[in-house]
């Protein structure tokens, strides 16, 4: 499918920012703290629809209790002590684990000298819990917030506050739903967090930001001329063989990537995390030869796509964002950042190496799955499987269990175009950052279709809170049932979602730096 060319403003080759201890001193942030603020005029809905929402949900009258403290920790990350947030004392925070229907009851104490929220990534919860503001308070400093809510679907989730940039600390944690009527067909799991590291050991984020809109290297990023770009046109580009780009700025440096449309990200990070460690000592999950493992994958980061694969082996990808696809075999996953898939894989003997690319970046994260004797590679090593097929978005469709009802041709449009300066670095949503957004709107009980166009250089992983939506493929054919998505330069991704979670609920992209600098409008339900 063709797409128009870009017409606007050129673009040239910027230097981007590395995230090094030599920056590490502090200039006073300029950034609007996007993610603490909310419009004067939220569209107005019926509250009380919220709770009937919430009685709609399975229910099995089970509570399952947690508590959460975000604090202040030293974390060792495998050698490299930092002080950092964290949730208690590990990096990544504890796993939360519930069935079906089952009601969370999370009492978060905030030890932090700020306010802090905690967001259930993917979770189709009740908007009064989504830890984001204006739907739910942010939780003061010294003070306690107990987020109660049922979990309707099973999958793979995470959780990470909402407020300015704390997305790039340690503050996370996995979360799995599972359903006990979904048959078994693995032998063991193993849950694998990825991050991107500079707390404590390189600049802070806050420092990050503040460069970034100093104009510290920049290209014009916004621009007309997109044409008419339905679907997914150009996404092609998951069942080729893929090879690594190769970058010319030595380790650690931010060059281009094709699997991205270009440019791969803003920050350069010191480290590259899976479950909280570095490469160079990695954690390592045991199972028997033989085994089918079920791999749950979490990108954590702020900033950096990853492309993970296993050593010697081919993976089964079972779902997508928690839900199930048909199930296809691929070399590699690229994840954006907020994304998850879960995959099978049959086990060999020895020791093998699941590594993390961090996409453009020249570098990587690294864990071990070790099944009998031998060393592993060092910590350079990159599997072939890298530069093999990779997953993409466009490689997956639904399982027809979870296909949503096709539309009967009375649903909405909804459109998010996607722009942005990095001379200021700005971002935006139809024109605006999020202080002035003017909400997309939606009645309860609307079919959707929501078109993203990106009208920058950057590629920006997508994510809805509230609901999950259909990805529209290229020929107008199923995709998968996501709650994020890539969208990679001048390109457009169609998506179609089902308005059944009355509220006020954010829509942004998963970059935090574009986040706090103004990415972000709202999805709100009207009466």
């Amino acid at each position: 499918m063709a797409i128009a060319p870009f017409t606007g403003s050129a673009f040239s080759r910027r230097t981007f920012l590395a995230a090094t201890a030599a920056g590490a001193g502090g200039l006073a942030l300029t950034a609007c703290t996007t993610s603490g603020s909310s419009n004067p005029n939220p569209p107005p809905f019926d509250k009380n629809a919220i709770t009937s929402a919430e009685a709609a949900r399975p229910h099995t009258g089970r509570t399952v209790d947690y508590t959460l403290n975000p604090q202040g920790a030293d974390i060792d990350l495998g050698g490299i002590t930092v002080r950092t947030l964290a949730y208690g004392d590990s990096v990544p925070g504890p796993l939360i684990r519930a069935n079906v229907g089952d009601e969370l009851a999370i009492t978060v104490n905030n030890g932090l000298d700020h306010q802090t929220s905690v967001h259930w990534h993917g979770i189709a919860l009740r908007n009064d819990m989504d830890g984001a503001m204006p739907a739910s308070p942010n939780i003061e400093s010294g003070q306690n917030f107990t987020y109660r809510f049922s979990v309707p679907h099973s999958g793979t989730y995470w959780a990470h506050p909402h407020v300015g940039l704390d997305t790039d600390y340690g503050l996370y944690l996995p979360i799995v739903v599972d359903d006990p009527r979904e048959p078994v067909d693995y032998d063991a799991e193993w849950i694998v967090v990825l991050d991107d590291w500079t707390d404590g050991v390189g600049t802070s984020p806050q420092q990050i930001l503040s460069d970034l809109q100093s104009g510290n290297g920049m290209g014009s990023m916004g621009g007309s001329g997109m044409g008419n770009m339905p679907g997914m046109g150009g996404m092609n580009h998951g069942s080729a063989e893929t090879t690594l780009p190769a970058t010319s700025g030595g380790p650690n440096s931010v060059e281009s990537s094709a699997l991205l449309g270009g440019d791969a990200g803003d920050v350069s990070y010191p480290y590259y995390l899976i479950n909280g460690r570095i490469a160079s000592a990695p954690t390592t999950f045991s199972a028997a030869p033989g085994q089918r493992v079920r791999i749950r994958i979490i990108n954590a980061g702020a900033d950096t796509a990853f492309r993970v694969a296993l050593a010697d082996h081919v993976m089964s990808v079972t779902h997508t964002d928690g839900f199930p696809v048909v199930p296809t075999e691929v070399d590699a996953l690229l994840l954006g950042m907020g994304e998850r898939y879960d995959v099978i894989v049959t086990v060999k003997d020895g020791v093998f190496p699941l590594v993390a690319a961090a996409e453009g970046k020249n570098a990587q994260a690294r864990t071990l799955l070790r099944t009998g004797s031998g060393a592993a590679p060092d910590a350079s090593f990159l599997p072939r499987e890298l530069a093999g097929r990779v997953g993409t978005v466009e490689s997956f469709t639904a399982a027809e269990s979870v296909v949503l009802p096709r539309s009967d041709g009375t649903g909405v449009d909804l459109v998010a175009d996607l722009g942005g300066d990095m001379m200021s670095y700005q971002w935006t949503i139809n024109g605006r950052n999020y202080d002035q957004t003017e909400p997309l709107t939606v009645k309860e009980g609307d079919r959707a279709r929501l078109t993203f166009t990106n009208m920058t250089m950057m590629w920006h992983p997508m994510h809805l809170h509230g609901h999950t939506f259909q990805v529209v493929k290229g020929d107008g054919g199923v995709g998968p049932r996501k709650d994020t998505v890539i969208v990679r330069p001048m390109e457009s991704v169609a998506v179609d979602l089902i308005a059944d979670n009355p509220g006020d609920w954010m829509l942004h992209c998963h970059n935090g730096y574009h986040q706090e600098s103004g990415m972000m409008t709202r999805l709100g339900y009207i009466v």
